[in-house]
């Protein structure tokens, strides 16, 4: 505690380990600790004892459920994008070598009261029952426009700018219907309102296109991966990699009060009486109070199951999005269901996750059009939190927070947060430019 150090980062959040990693690689001195006993902070995965603690007060689950150590419950679920920004973090950081991924069987949305596989190509597009033979067809030649998109070959983009050019206007362009744009906006484009329809287009077909390549780079139901033994894995795995170039970790450290200067910027750290200097500070919400504001709630259902979602053809691993316009509602709802395949429970067992943004002021209520979709489950738990993010000017107190985890069940927004983060704190950009196929043999 009695030295000085670049940056001290509080919480081991899934956030804040990927900074402590990526800023001890860079050669700065990081110190980083935690009030908690455990890694992963809000992203922490719990065992059967823990959960029923947090969610039921006892540390006495049934006989029934097996064994409290083979469940690593995810407190955050999310399945991470085979070609997206944190696989590409994780193999420039080379974290890839201490981590075991597999493929997630299925990706699903919700139209008109069913369940349907989410075609991401034009071959599944001709194929799939959401959409009548006329609408498959006019499907089909957006499809092929987006797959042949190249922002730096202006051939490809039939005489329109995409970065004027709205959303809602190129899908005019095509003549879809407001199913098809549902399933395209929400479950493909993975936004999580209606408002991307207003903005310029490329954004939207840039995440298309992030959808298919990943979903080819497995050849799976998906395009998503998941790491065996669950999300606490990803914090440990960062936390090895900053303890490798040097970070210093203090897990189980009380209070961790930021100490300010007159000029009202970050000097250090208090912890039990001891000061470490510093002269930046890194942390989630829960450690700088008064510089975040509410700006949501997410709630959710926990439930542990004995079969796998009906209506998956019977996936193990699977991601189902219920757009926000199917349900009459401001936000998407999101299902995940992971299982004893990626190690999370013991065998038989399937932990489904129903999750959004809050609306009301009865989370649960709102969680039911998802929960009906569960079929009969052996145990349900429900929990809202609220979200934070940021209001301080880091340039002037030298504090970097990050943004409370919203409900989504995909690593993409978490991944630009820590990105942003990066920028700020170190005034470069990083470099994510990897070979994919790089980390591929370890994914199998």
């Amino acid at each position: 505690m009695d030295e000085e150090y670049d940056v001290i980062v509080l919480g081991t959040g899934l956030k804040e380990c990927i900074l402590s990693g990526l800023l001890s690689v860079d050669g700065l001195k990081v110190l980083h600790m935690d009030r908690n006993d455990y890694y992963g902070g809000e992203s922490t995965s719990l065992n059967l004892v823990q959960l029923w603690k947090r969610f039921r007060g006892s540390d006495k689950p049934p006989a029934q459920l097996g064994s409290s150590r083979d469940y690593n419950v995810d407190m955050i679920p999310k399945f991470i994008m085979a070609n997206g920004a944190l696989v590409r973090v994780l193999i420039h950081t080379d974290v890839t070598k201490y981590l075991y991924f597999k493929a997630v069987d299925g990706s699903f949305v919700y139209n008109k009261g069913k369940v349907h596989k989410v075609p991401a190509t034009d071959m599944e597009a001709l194929k799939s029952p959401l959409m009548g033979i006329f609408e498959k067809r006019r499907a089909r030649k957006f499809f092929i426009y987006v797959q042949d998109y190249k922002e730096s070959d202006p051939k490809t983009h039939e005489g329109m700018d995409l970065t004027r050019v709205t959303a809602r206007e190129l899908i005019a362009k095509y003549g879809l219907d407001d199913n098809t744009v549902d399933f395209i906006g929400h479950a493909l484009a993975l936004h999580r309102d209606d408002r991307y329809l207003d903005k310029p287009a490329l954004d939207t077909v840039k995440r298309m296109k992030l959808y298919a390549e990943s979903l080819a780079r497995f050849e799976g139901g998906s395009p998503y991966i998941y790491p065996l033994y669950g999300l606490g894995e990803l914090p440990q795995a960062f936390a090895r990699l900053s303890a490798v170039y040097g970070g210093t970790y203090m897990l189980n450290k009380p209070e961790c009060k930021v100490e300010f200067d007159e000029e009202g910027k970050v000097c250090g750290v208090t912890s039990e009486g001891e000061t470490a200097k510093c002269k930046k500070v890194v942390c989630d919400p829960s450690y700088l109070k008064n510089k975040v504001r509410k700006v949501g709630k997410v709630a959710r259902a926990i439930a542990i199951m004995s079969h796998p979602i009906p209506n998956t053809n019977d996936s193990h691993s699977v991601q189902i999005i219920l757009p926000q316009k199917q349900l009459g509602r401001k936000s998407d709802l999101y299902l995940f269901c992971c299982s004893y395949t990626h190690n999370v429970a013991p065998k038989g067992k399937f932990i489904a996750f129903v999750s959004t943004e809050a609306e009301t002021d009865n989370p649960e209520s709102e969680l039911k059009p998802g929960i009906d979709l569960l079929g009969q489950v052996d145990e349900i738990f429900f929990e809202a939190y609220d979200r934070f993010e940021p209001v301080n000017e880091p340039s002037l107190d030298n504090c970097f927070i990050s943004t409370s985890y919203d409900a989504t069940t995909h690593f993409e927004s978490t991944v630009d947060d820590v990105l942003n983060m990066y920028t700020l704190i170190t005034g470069k950009v990083l470099d994510l430019n990897v070979d994919l196929s790089a980390a591929s043999a370890a994914e199998e």
